[in-house]
């Protein structure tokens, strides 16, 4: 059977089980394993019911009666008849370009405001910006708590800067995000990695141990160095978690300070079946994406901090040095109306996400050649969050890239991620059973094809760890700033690279500024470019070269 013939059968069975365009499914449409909870069902919405649905949706997620102090700020300063004469240029949106209002509307532009006196001053708040982070410090459990407009990269940066100085050395798993890149820069801190334990069935690398932090800070200390914080990513990308509990008592054992990339897991804590913060776990600074599983605007973060180990003022100064003095104040807004929403749904809110979620495991467990990623995978790990879902299709010698083309073109279903062997989906407050419904019938059918074409095993890729073999010749800084030239690909193994390689998504360098390129680290890049992924931070998107130091 050709591809067009399989597409075409594809979409034809796609009519035939009635899709739709929202969340609503005809009567006629398989119901396979599915069913969920009676208090989270979703029925079938029509014309009549819709007013009800509403009413439903707005008991189980309620408008925050607590009054979010940035929110009545901005609504009470749009609603001014002020003569502007402040930035930004569209004026309360009088000349917002008509493009985008046809889009969204005159509403945003009217609430696009700036740091005008009743809005409060970003970086030396004391009314309603200052109201809404000590709201928000109460509610996650930290000492103190600063919003952020660049999303969780600055929060990053300004805890590596607030707590690495130059020549300083930082521990920190080599699976880290793209943004320590930079803050390692900043910085001037030293990296010293640690290899995470690493699943090449899966494609997948988990977190670190106790055990690992412990002997890096030994070693560190045996060899003369100053280990001037821990760096931990927890959940990874993938919802896999850290003991952060363990690693925290260490890492103060000796006086250590920890940091926390929880971009992945701003929920963890907010209901029984979810595993604890880094907070409640002792993590010194935390750096939370707000916008990812909570409901704020994207590019909206926080960053918390607990305990006495770190200086407050410096992370004050470092904020300032990366964050925007001209901030949105719809984004500032946002993550107030966040922090109230799970404020006044404490203990319920994941509640029907987390049996969607769990029932959507459950029948695509039962799907042939499909895979589930599952605490036996990763033992050494306590926790894996339960909204985050990643379907494996090695079995089938299909890889998540091929898979995702198929579900997305056939069946109009958009991923979170994908990878050589997987794809992850995350489940939020917004998926309805009418989603879940949808992904399981789209991976039935990607296995229905595969078998059809006899593909299942033949095709199935072979992938070693790109961390195997790593060799720091220059700090990241050094690497940042040394004088470099360009050098055909074949040419390149043994030299150092001159700039970060990091297949986008996850964002997590295959190769830092600083290390010997390995012939490993080149093959798995090439890799996955040929499977369509592309390659953040490469200054040759084809990959046919690279900059390397000239050293």
């Amino acid at each position: 059977m050709t591809s067009a013939a399989l597409f075409s059968s594809i979409n034809l069975q796609m009519n035939h089980f009635g899709f739709a365009s929202n969340c609503s499914f005809s009567p006629q449409r398989r119901k396979s394993c599915f069913s969920v909870p009676q208090e989270t069902s979703i029925e079938p919405e029509n014309n009549q019911d819709k007013t009800s649905k509403k009413q439903s949706n707005k008991e189980t997620l309620t408008d925050s009666p607590s009054s979010p102090p940035l929110i009545n700020a901005l609504k009470a300063s749009a609603e001014r008849n002020a003569a502007r004469f402040h930035f930004p240029g569209h004026n309360g949106g009088r000349a917002a370009p008509s493009s985008l209002t046809q889009l969204i509307g005159l509403k945003p532009f009217m609430h696009d405001l700036t740091q005008i006196p009743e809005l409060d001053n970003f970086f030396h708040p004391k009314g309603p910006v200052l109201e809404a982070m000590q709201e928000a410090a109460k509610l996650f459990g930290a000492s103190e708590t600063w919003f952020l407009v660049g999303g969780t990269t600055c929060g990053i940066q300004a805890a590596i800067m607030a707590t690495c100085s130059p020549g300083e050395h930082i521990i920190l798993p080599r699976n880290s995000h793209l943004s320590v890149v930079s803050a390692l820069v900043f910085s001037g801190a030293i990296p010293r990695y640690i290899m995470p334990e690493y699943d090449s069935n899966w494609d997948i690398a988990g977190g670190v141990t106790p055990s690992q932090i412990d002997r890096a800070i030994k070693e560190s200390k045996t060899e003369g160095q100053k280990v001037s914080a821990v760096f931990v990513t927890s959940p990874t990308y993938h919802g896999i978690g850290s003991n952060l509990n363990e690693i925290s008592q260490i890492c103060h054992s000796h006086g250590i300070p920890l940091i926390v990339d929880e971009a992945h897991g701003a929920h963890f804590g907010f209901e029984p079946q979810l595993p604890h913060s880094a907070l409640k776990q002792g993590a010194d600074l935390v750096a939370q994406s707000t916008h990812k599983v909570l409901c704020s605007l994207t590019q909206s973060s926080m960053l918390h901090m607990s305990g006495i180990i770190v200086d407050r003022e410096r992370v004050c100064r470092c904020l300032e040095a990366v964050q925007s003095t001209s901030p949105s104040y719809l984004l500032l807004a946002s993550l107030d109306a966040a922090r109230a929403q799970l404020s006044d749904n404490q203990n319920k809110i994941f509640t029907k996400a987390i049996a969607l979620a769990n029932q959507a495991k459950k029948c695509i467990k039962k799907i042939s050649g499909i895979s589930i990623l599952e605490f036996p995978i990763f033992s050494n790990f306590p926790a894996i969050d339960p909204l985050r879902l990643t379907v494996g299709f090695q079995q089938l010698g299909l890889s998540g890239y091929e898979a995702d083309k198929m579900l997305y073109k056939n069946h109009d279903i958009v991923c979170e991620l994908f990878g050589t062997q997987s794809i992850t989906y995350a489940i939020n407050l917004g998926t309805c059973e009418g989603d879940i419904r949808r992904l399981v019938s789209g991976i039935e059918d990607v296995s229905s094809f595969a078998s059809i074409l006899e593909i299942e095993g033949s095709n199935k890729l072979s992938v070693s760890t790109p961390f195997l073999d790593i060799k720091i010749s220059l700090n990241p800084r050094d690497a940042f700033f040394a004088k470099k030239r360009r050098v055909k690909i074949k040419e390149c193994v043994g030299k150092v690279s001159g700039e970060v390689l990091s297949p986008y998504p996850p964002a997590i360098p295959v190769i830092f500024p600083g290390e010997v390129i390995s012939k490993e680290a080149l093959e798995y890049l090439m890799l996955l470019k040929s499977k369509g992924a592309s390659i953040s931070g490469a200054s040759d998107p084809q990959l046919t070269s690279l900059l390397v130091c000239d050293v």
